[in-house]
């Protein structure tokens, strides 16, 4: 199977992909597109494609050995599908903050049903935009004939190109044996700013009646107005503080379960802060997202 793989990256980014490329050479076709605008990197990076398949990973994405195998064995197993995508792994040789980011973002408590992104889970031949994002997404040609990436949304392109293609006919999959590797930011800062724009942009991918139909992605927005009421909440009722002490409870026990089953000690600490910045961050960037539309 001959693929080609587009790669979007900023002009001063470094290309880490490339390090482990090489012995991809005779299956992958490398197309690496610089520019500010990903969605328009990735947009130009499909006219240059010269294959029935192709795939979009990021500058920081490492594919394990056996990636092109599996990508060509789900083809070939299923057929009627259209794109097909997996999760993006946290490499288990990184630094805590970033294997603990890895943990919390792959978490049901941190993520909710986007955490699929981030772990292996059963293959779901029904997939959509709450399983993949373009870091590791592969799609048969006649789709992106039809399909392309909204070049005035960033980030979040993704998820709209996944919705956009399921609304056009076509089939989505999330398969777990085509998984990536792919870098966590490294800090707080970082990782505040990248949730912050996820909940920034979910206003302008859709309306909010459609955000309504998902409901999950409300749910932080809901404990932000939550915690900035609470001070009156409580001056009317001390038992309304009780949704922050089960808020607390939860991030305790999800952080003791997570650490028990990555064996690693060290995340103990950061999981209920990385848990809470991950909240707060998609909640108050959707709620600028939905003022700063309205206005």
């Amino acid at each position: 199977m001959k693929l080609s793989a587009v790669i979007p990256v900023a002009p001063d980014r470094k290309l880490e992909i490339l390090e482990n490329a090489d012995k991809f050479k005779d299956k992958i076709e490398l197309i690496v597109v610089k520019g500010t605008n990903t969605s328009k990197n990735r947009n130009q990076g499909i006219k240059k494609a010269k294959t029935d398949f192709i795939a979009f990973l990021n500058a920081h994405t490492i594919l394990p050995e056996n990636w092109v195998e599996e990508v060509e064995k789900f083809f070939i197993e299923n057929p009627e599908i259209d794109v097909v995508g997996g999760p993006q792994l946290t490499n288990k040789n990184e630094k805590t903050f970033i294997r603990a980011s890895g943990y919390a973002l792959s978490s049901i408590f941190g993520a909710a049903d986007a955490s699929t992104r981030y772990r292996l889970k059963r293959i779901k031949l029904n997939a959509n935009e709450k399983h993949l994002t373009s870091a590791n997404l592969i799609c048969k040609k006649h789709v992106l004939k039809k399909i392309k990436f909204d070049e005035e949304l960033y980030p979040g392109e993704d998820p709209k190109f996944i919705s956009d293609a399921i609304n056009a006919g076509f089939k989505v999959a999330y398969a777990p044996s085509i998984y990536v590797y792919h870098k966590r930011r490294t800090d707080f800062k970082s990782l505040t700013r990248q949730i912050f724009n996820y909940g920034l942009v979910r206003p302008r991918k859709e309306k909010f009646f459609d955000t309504l139909r998902k409901p999950i992605f409300l749910v932080p927005s809901i404990f932000v107005l939550y915690l900035a009421l609470l001070p009156t909440l409580i001056s009317i009722n001390i038992l309304l503080l009780t949704p922050l002490v089960l808020y607390g409870v939860l991030s305790l026990g999800f952080s003791i379960y997570e650490l028990i089953k990555n064996k690693d000690p060290a995340s103990i600490i950061l999981l209920p802060l990385l848990f809470i910045t991950i909240h707060l961050s998609y909640g108050v960037g959707f709620i600028y997202g939905s003022v700063k539309r309205k206005t």
